[in-house]
């Protein structure tokens, strides 16, 4: 006998997965709390126990929640696949792609490997700039979409990712410990420079800057040398690179990785901005 489960009660899962909140998988999602709460109650029910533990205000997995990540995340990348399959026309043209520099190399290779895989007739422009940068050529016409790294989502925009903002220097590195600390930093445009020199300030932690360009090369080169700290999100790290854990360092929020497409998209832009959904979707499991 046939046992089908409901895509949607999965995608409610991990998106509280995700968010570690009924109220923001809501918002993700664009439910009602009620909905969402329904759903894994839906779920939780075939499994017949719990699938989150609270720990504070958030939702955490529960072991057995644990184990159902990878198969959710590929359930729902088939059954997306398989719409994408029977929906999506051969199309051509050209695709006005951009992203900021500081998830450009965590999440845009994906995104653009499987979408010239399905659609190899289509020519991808990666335009590489800061947030607000990035927001206002999307309102001018040059940008067909763009991932954004922001506080809040406009309007718009839908949030496909949070995550959390945090000091990062040198596997075993010493820069953390130097006064005044010296921090590398993205230009005058870049959206984290305000609230880490905002932070810095309310815990009177003097600093110094090293670097301040939007461009990941030197941010990265100043890091891996030990001559900087930087505040960078927790899942775009490369492997020479750590999150500090020294308490002397100001806590930073939490940011949402946000999709935005420009009005009337034609149909390669609504393609692309699905694979982009499916690609960061799927590393939520990782």
């Amino acid at each position: 006998m046939a046992h089908d489960i409901d895509v949607t009660i999965v995608r409610a899962f991990l998106a509280v997965v995700d968010s570690g909140s009924v109220t923001r998988a809501a918002e993700l999602l664009n439910l009602s709390q009620g909905a969402i709460s329904q759903q894994i109650k839906r779920l939780e029910e075939i499994a017949g126990h719990p699938l989150f533990v609270r720990a504070g205000r958030r939702l955490v997995l529960a072991p057995e929640g644990r184990s159902l990540v990878a198969p959710a995340t590929q359930m729902i990348t088939a059954n997306d696949n398989l719409w994408a399959a029977l929906r999506e026309p051969p199309f051509e043209g050209e695709v006005r792609f951009g992203a900021p520099y500081d998830i450009i190399g965590s999440y845009t290779p994906p995104i653009l490997r499987r979408f010239s895989k399905a659609f190899p007739s289509i020519r991808v422009t990666l335009v590489c700039q800061d947030t607000v940068v990035l927001m206002s050529e999307l309102k001018a016409g040059n940008l067909d979409l763009a991932l954004t790294t922001e506080m809040t989502c406009s309007k718009g925009g839908e949030t496909l990712r949070m995550d959390r903002l945090v000091w990062v220097g040198a596997r075993g590195g010493e820069a953390h410990r130097r006064m005044p600390l010296p921090v590398s930093f993205g230009a005058e445009a870049c959206i984290f420079r305000p609230i880490a020199i905002a932070a810095l300030r309310k815990a009177r932690r003097e600093w110094i800057a090293v670097c301040e360009v939007s461009n990941m090369e030197p941010v990265r080169a100043t890091l891996e040398a030990d001559l900087a700290v930087a505040p960078l999100l927790s899942h775009s790290l490369p492997d020479s690179l750590e999150i500090l854990s020294d308490r002397s360092l100001p806590k930073l929020p939490e940011f949402r990785i946000n999709l935005y497409q420009a009005p009337h998209a034609k149909p390669a832009v609504q393609a692309f901005a699905d694979h982009a959904r499916r690609c960061i979707s799927a590393s939520l499991a990782g």
